[in-house]
């Protein structure tokens, strides 16, 4: 016989399902269907036509297939790009966390400078003139199935994209500040930080994006400082996203996902 599978938020999720929305997702948590096993298992279910729900059985099938591979490309192609959250705790153990740092022009005219990427390897950071190139930042990401970012959908990635056209990021991505958002949090990844209570050590207390700017122009000048500055900024950005990334997936959890997931699949 078959181990059950333990309860996730992946395992819980429908609405990838053609013509069911959040919506129809809860009312099946609700009619005791908190699995895609539960789903495959029940002879019927109130409101949804045989001849729909065998569609709807080789759908899960595949996706459940794809759990079992590991395989969470295939469903950061099945679901939308706001509902990758739902992957984070089955793949947490091969996320990574992922921050740039630039020269402070928009992609195609600046450069990026500094790469953090901390994950199951620890924290590997590329640099701009030493260790930065496309190569060596392919190997280190094609090992994740999740990367983690803030506001990487709309700086990190793209940047990312336009410097090195053959990486491949076809990753799933949680972008920690779009669900933020969903949560009613405003601000930056600094403000994020406040708000969970993450402290910073005071050398880098208080620096912002563009005194990352600042300190790239200053070590290119001959300041060693300024570099030991600038990369220490960057490993608190990259390394405090794996503490949001938990606050923020719990409390995703608890607004749109299957209630008690957290008891229930311990």
């Amino acid at each position: 016989m078959a181990a059950v599978r333990p309860l996730s938020m992946l395992s819980s999720t429908f609405i990838f399902l053609k013509g069911i929305g959040e919506a129809t997702e809860r009312r099946l948590w609700e009619c005791g269907i908190h699995s895609w096993e539960h789903f495959l298992a029940a002879p019927a279910i109130p409101g949804i036509p045989p001849a729909r729900k065998a569609l709807y059985d080789r759908e899960l099938e595949r996706a459940i297939k794809a759990l079992d591979a590991r395989n969470a490309r295939y469903f950061a192609r099945l679901l939308k790009p706001r509902d990758h959250w739902r992957l984070f705790d089955t793949f947490r153990q091969t996320t990574a966390y992922v921050d740039i740092e630039t020269t402070g022009a928009p992609a195609g005219q600046g450069s990026i400078t500094v790469v953090g990427l901390y994950g199951k390897q620890g924290m590997k950071t590329f640099i701009h003139g030493e260790s930065l190139d496309e190569a060596h930042l392919a190997d280190e990401i094609a090992s994740y199935d999740l990367l983690v970012t803030f506001y990487g959908s709309g700086f990190d990635l793209p940047f990312l994209r336009t410097q090195f056209p053959s990486l491949t990021l076809d990753h799933a991505h949680f972008d920690l500040c779009f669900a933020a958002r969903r949560l009613g949090y405003r601000g930056g990844l600094k403000a994020l930080e406040h708000h969970f209570g993450l402290a910073r050590p005071s050398a880098i207390q208080g620096l912002t994006g563009w005194d990352a700017v600042e300190l790239w122009r200053a070590w290119q000048a001959g300041d060693r400082t300024a570099r030991n500055t600038l990369l220490a900024y960057n490993e608190a950005d990259t390394k405090n996203l794996e503490t949001l990334a938990e606050y923020v997936y719990q409390a995703m959890v608890a607004r749109h996902g299957f209630p008690h997931i957290s008891s229930l699949s311990s």
